[in-house]
Formats: structure tokens, sequence, C-alpha cells
């Protein structure tokens, strides 16, 4: 008898989630692995006297989050997150980092142990034992077979069909469960190319600091600093990330690792086009606070950078290593301890690469 179509569920429906709700609606009506309804689970808001789920069901539209790109109508938004992941046998997380615990709590035991899941979030967790990776806790917590997804993807841009390259994930120390080729038949298109690979122990946290350095890139933007400049701080914030993955990550993280799509490319495009750049160009030019700034002009969507930088400070303080890492101490001293924006500079100037 043959096997029944699994049933997929996007937990999350903001810019990112939309766009990859968009590629899994589309993909799932020729793969007959998958049923052709995918539900979403969306945050009920109110725009412009409508319920968002109400606007998505009928208009196909996420006008708060996409606005511009219809979504298949195969694409159901539904409000209330355990009913969307009922009997989900795979999960694609796409959500803000702050909110992971919030979310597992609440879907586990509402979902099948069998369930595969995949995470496309970008972000890490500060615990009483130290760093803690986003797969980590939703396998920890849910008990599912977990993947990571990576690249370097604007959403805007994955959603107008430009051509872009994602990595997917898992962990090499298991066996192959033959998840994650089905996970890139799932999110495959002729404009997204998908490459699985496997990553020792924990999957490195690259996939979160890019942000950080991306907050440096910014104020260097907002200084005016000119494009040599930027070019520094991406290469010394890539020898961070990198610095930081080999002291902890479980396991020897491979420097091929850094050249795929979640490693330099990632990097790139999110110093260049990303979200926490641009916030943090306006931090540096209009000294406004990353609040006022992130309310003003990202319409609801959340920053990681900021956050992310707060979190990795804490974890180096308490192991002493916050002189090895100048750069990312440095956007974090900027945007919560009210150093000048100009710090950037003399991190720069003073960076052990340097001396």
């Amino acid at each position: 008898m043959a096997a029944a179509p699994l049933k997929v569920c996007i937990v999350g429906s903001g810019n990112w989630g939309s766009a990859v709700a968009k590629i899994i609606g589309n993909n799932v009506k020729n793969l007959q692995k998958f049923a052709s309804t995918v539900k979403m689970w969306v945050f009920e808001e109110t725009v412009n006297g409508r319920k968002l789920t109400d606007i998505i069901n009928n208009d196909h539209e996420n006008v708060k989050y996409l606005p511009g790109h219809k979504l298949p109508e195969n694409v159901v938004a539904v409000p209330n997150l355990s009913e969307a992941v009922q009997d989900a046998d795979l999960l694609v997380f796409v959500i803000p980092h702050q909110f992971i615990h919030k979310i597992c709590d609440e879907i586990t035991g509402k979902v099948p142990k069998k369930a595969l899941g995949i995470t496309l979030i970008k972000g890490i967790d500060e615990g009483p034992e130290g760093l803690k990776l986003i797969s980590d806790i939703i396998r920890e917590k849910m008990g599912i077979d977990i993947s990571v997804l990576m690249g370097a993807n604007i959403a805007s841009e994955v959603a107008a069909g430009k051509f872009c390259e994602t990595t997917i994930g898992e962990a090499a120390e298991g066996p192959s469960t033959g998840s994650t080729q089905l996970l890139q038949k799932l999110m495959q298109t002729p404009n997204l190319s998908v490459t699985v690979m496997k990553y020792p122990g924990s999957a490195p946290p690259l996939w979160s600091l890019q942000n950080i350095v991306a907050v440096g890139a910014g104020f260097c933007d907002g200084l005016r600093c000119g494009d040599n400049t930027k070019a520094a701080v991406i290469r010394l914030g890539l020898m961070e990330m990198i610095a930081f993955a080999k002291i902890f990550c479980k396991g020897q993280v491979s420097t091929a690792t850094f050249l795929e799509s979640c490693g330099v490319a990632d990097l790139i495009t999110t110093c260049y086009g990303g979200r926490n750049r641009k916030v943090a160009e306006a931090f540096a030019r209009t000294g406004k606070t990353i609040e006022e700034l992130e309310k003003e002009m990202l319409n609801g969507q959340k920053l990681q950078g900021p956050q992310t930088s707060a979190e990795v400070y804490r974890i180096l303080k308490q192991k002493g290593l916050l002189d090895k890492f100048p750069l990312f101490t440095a956007v974090y001293q900027i945007c919560y301890e009210g150093k000048p924006v100009t710090e950037m500079l003399s991190c720069l100037q003073s960076h052990p690469e340097h001396i």
C-alpha cells in the first residue's frame, strides 16, 4: 500500500516564511510524496481592518510582510498554532529566534515523533549551560529529526525568483536518514539551488554570527567610511566567526563549511542587503535607539544582530574571551552600552590581526 502523502506545516509567516511558503506551495503540486495543502501558522494581526489570515487565504498575499508577491492558493493560513501543526509530518521553522522556546513548548506532544523538521532560523540561544543552537533546542524539546537551512537568501529576491544558493545541513555523527534529500526536493527550484552537506557535531553558529558583522558593516555605512573599510569589517568579522565556531562547536569545524552559501556568501549578502545593516546605518546617522528604529523601519519584523551580539557578549565575557573578539564586542557595546559608533573604527585599527 502506498505511503500517505506527507503533510507540511510552515511555522512562521514573516518575510522569509512567506517567501518559503511560495516555493513549497508550488513544489508540492508536483511532488507525489507531499500533500497538496500546505498549512502556514500566522500570528494573527489586523491589517487595514482585516485579519491577516483572511487576507492571505482570500487574496493569497501577505500584504504586511511580503507585499507584491502572490502565494499559491494551496497555502492555507492558520492562526491557531496547535491546529496548524496537528498531524504534520514535516515542520518548517521560520520565526525570530527569541520565540523558539515558547513555540516548542506549545507544540511538543502535538506532533508525531517520526516528524521531520527543518529550521531556517538565524540565531543562538544563551542558556544556563552557555551556547545553545536553535536546532538543538528543537531536537531536545520535541524529540524530532531536525535539519538546518541557511544561505545568502534575501526573502524578497527569493520570492521574485532571482537566482540564489542555499545550504541544507544534517549532523555528521548520525546515520543519514534521507530526510535532507527529501527536504532538498521540497525547497529546490530552477532559481534556488540547494546544496546538501553534513556538519560535524552541532551546526556551526556562523548562521547567526553574520548578523553581528552586518551591524558593524551598517555602522561603517552610517559613518560613510567607504567600501574599503566595509571590506575590512567583513573580513575581520569572518575571522571572528571562524574562531568562535572552533571554540564553541562540538567537534572540528571544517573550513569548507565557511565557503558554502551558508558561510561567506550569506555574510556578504547580509552585510550589503540585510535589515541589520540597514538599521545599523540609520542608528549611526540618526542617534535613535535600536528599538526605535526597529519599530520605524521594519514593519513588525525583528532584528537578530543586536540581540545575538548581546548573547555572544555574555558568553565571551563568562569565558574571559572578549579581547579575542573585538569586533563582536564593539558591536554590543555600541548597541547597548552607549559607546560611540566611531568605536567601530577604533576596533578595526586595534584588531589583533593588525598588531
